[in-house]
């Protein structure tokens, strides 16, 4: 019974870590650019807007569909950065190994 203590023990502290870990991604922020720089969208570590910035060039009526297509490039672009990020902080929680697939813990 004392492997099961110990993978009771390393459980609880790897709970512990990912909490750490998903409360220092959320203070965290990706930048996605777009339109070399004419739109920019961050997302907090969690995946959440905080911020669109559209270069006034762009407001025109004319535009509208580029401008439409330049923010989800940049969000989309965002989104990958996140997801690195998340994928970069879960190889140093678990040293390297992979998770199975489907274990992201809700991150």
């Amino acid at each position: 019974m004392k492997n099961l203590n110990d993978i009771m023990k390393q459980a609880r502290g790897l709970q512990e870590k990912m909490a750490t870990m998903q409360a220092e991604l959320e203070k965290a922020e990706v930048e996605g650019v777009a339109g070399a720089g004419l739109v920019t969208v961050t997302l907090s570590g969690g995946g959440v807007a905080r911020r669109i910035h559209v270069d006034p060039s762009l407001a025109k009526p004319e535009e509208a569909e580029i401008l439409e297509d330049l923010i989800v490039a940049a969000f989309n672009d965002a989104k990958t950065k996140r997801e690195q990020l998340v994928a970069e902080s879960m190889k140093e929680l678990t040293g390297g190994l992979p998770l199975p697939p489907g274990m992201n813990f809700g991150l």
